[in-house]
């Protein structure tokens, strides 16, 4: 079948994303980071609180970025001096005299409501600018430590990025190293509905380098806008365990997509580093590469398909947002049109 699109607009909105690490954002600093093609101060004032704000200065224009954070927690723009506090108000505008009829206060910066929790940071992309948020950031769900990190930039789009990732009969050939090679059989996993995506049911991994953790089980889920998360429990040496491992798409622009993944366990789990240091990053690194030349295919403007059963997790993607764009749009409740299914691959 002829592959689905969404809407025209690649970005949902009224959905949390997360471009970093909260370790990588110290006190008293700030940077711009592009969400959505559009630009976002992330700050942390001196007294560690995460704010957000617009990139753009409302008088000339210059990003707020490049000014710096004030004693008193205000930004200060480096053209003029103009100070902003985190709820976005202009404090002060150096140039005015006494007597000027201009009341500072008036002058407001788009602010981003953002959220601190699991060692991330995650900024709520409302549609109306300056929306409460309707709902918060996905948890992790465990009290181990952040364990593992990787992030790398995919040049494509979200929807390439995010049906590469869960895409279930790639393996065997981007993923195709000598110590790695698997000869590929058939599959049979059961999904199920969530609120805002699907799961691929709690089932025994078929990946041999799982054996390492002993008899484990692991769950993957993925829910709006690209948050995937897969969850490994199991018991090693009598004692019980679960590994959180978190990736997400963050649309910088329409052409660039950080891939930021997260890996959560307890510390007497850590002999696993290793693993992640080397396969982790080579697994992600392989993701991208085929992504970036996929675009050599896609400056043609083809007509792409999908099949069943391999591609159903791209078709439920699609459909999915495309449902959660229009009820955006209409003001309507998100009605998610997954089915449970079992579905059946070789790979």
């Amino acid at each position: 079948m002829a592959a689905e699109t969404a809407t025209s607009d690649p970005f949902l909105r009224d959905l949390w994303y997360m471009p970093a690490l909260a370790s990588s954002l110290k006190r008293g600093d700030m940077r711009r980071e592009m969400l959505l093609g559009e630009p976002v101060l992330l700050g942390r004032n001196h007294a560690g609180e995460i704010f957000a704000l617009r990139d753009i200065c409302p008088h000339r224009g210059v990003p707020l970025s490049a000014g710096r954070i004030k004693p008193d927690d205000s930004v200060e723009c480096p053209y003029h001096g103009w100070r902003f506090g985190k709820d976005g108000v202009c404090n002060a505008i150096p140039s005015l005299v006494p007597g000027q009829d201009f009341d500072p206060h008036k002058v407001k910066v788009r602010t981003y409501a953002v959220r601190e929790q699991d060692g991330l940071i995650w900024v709520y992309m409302a549609a109306t600018p300056g929306a409460a948020p309707k709902s918060e950031p996905p948890r992790a769900g465990v009290s181990h430590k952040m364990r593992w990190t990787e992030i790398q930039n995919f040049r494509c789009g979200i929807d390439h990025a995010a049906i590469g990732l869960m895409d279930p009969a790639h393996g065997p050939y981007v993923h195709n190293h000598w110590w790695w090679k698997k000869t590929p059989r058939v599959k049979e996993k059961h999904y199920a509905p969530l609120p805002n995506g699907f799961v691929m049911t709690r089932h025994k991994p078929s990946k041999p380098v799982y054996a390492l953790l002993g008899d484990v089980q692991t769950e993957i889920t993925f829910e709006l806008p690209s948050t995937r998360f897969e969850i490994l429990s199991g018991t090693l040496m009598g004692m019980p365990f679960r590994v959180v491992g978190l990736t997400v798409c963050t649309p910088r622009d329409a052409d660039n997509t950080d891939v930021i993944q997260v890996f959560y366990w307890p510390g007497w789990l850590n002999f696993i580093y290793p693993f992640f240091w080397v396969l982790g990053r080579t697994f992600i690194g392989d993701d991208r590469k085929i992504v970036e030349l996929q675009r050599e295919g896609l400056k043609f403007n083809p007509n792409l398909m999908l099949i069943q059963d391999s591609d159903q997790p791209a078709i439920w993607y699609h459909r999915v947002k495309k449902a959660w764009a229009e009820s955006v749009e209409n003001g309507t409740a998100f009605v998610n049109p997954v089915q449970e299914r079992t579905l059946r691959w070789r790979s």
